[in-house]
């Protein structure tokens, strides 16, 4: 992420809060800190973002519900998946910002509970660890059949942004293809404030 658009993110977090919609995670018992979702439409230029990685991932989406015998197809471009978001009810905006001081953190959660979830979404890093703030890991889990929880730490710096799963994806056992569960969260912050971004590619009800 370039670091112009980065620092506008960052304003838009601290200085434009009026245009956005802000969910203490307290109030939701996901943890400490504060979301702040995006109202339709996104600001710039998180639209030409979003649209460019659905077409690059929808693929990767369909591969994987053909994999596991899924028969619902992602379309190619992310206006017709709206629409089909939007037909189920589904129009409220889930990406959004995060801000955590000292001692917040975001608990492990998932983004489904949808008739059409994407499986795939972004998640950035909108401040320096190390500098801006410490602790504030990122963090993932893995779920299998009949086996613990594997944790996994995903490093970021200030800029970097990665795709993860939203809610689940395929891993070949020795018996085929099954489905894992994943969820995320963040570490509690020792010190500063970490900002970060999370690009959803479906709408909530």
């Amino acid at each position: 992420m370039p670091e112009g658009q980065t620092q506008k993110l960052v304003a838009k977090l601290n200085m434009d809060a009026s245009e956005l919609r802000r969910e203490p995670l307290a109030s939701s018992d996901l943890g400490r800190g504060d979301l702040f979702y995006f109202e339709d439409p996104l600001p710039i230029p998180l639209p030409a973002w979003r649209s460019g990685l659905y077409r690059h991932l929808a693929p990767i989406a369909n591969r994987w519900n053909e994999t596991l015998g899924m028969p619902y197809r992602y379309p190619a471009e992310l206006d017709e998946f709206l629409q089909r978001c939007r037909e189920a009810g589904q129009a409220r905006t889930l990406s959004h910002l995060s801000r955590l001081g000292m001692a917040d953190y975001l608990a492990l959660h998932q983004r489904r509970g949808s008739a059409h979830i994407f499986p795939l979404q972004i998640v950035a890093l909108l401040a320096e660890p190390g500098s801006d703030f410490e602790g504030g890991e990122f963090v993932m889990t893995e779920q299998r059949p009949r086996m613990q929880s594997r944790p996994m730490v995903l490093p970021l710096r200030l800029g970097d942004a990665a795709i993860i799963s939203t809610a689940h994806r395929p891993f070949k056992g020795g018996k085929g293809y099954y489905r894992v569960n994943l969820k995320h969260a963040i570490s509690r912050v020792r010190r500063g404030v970490r900002a970060g971004l999370e690009l959803s590619f479906h709408d909530g009800p």
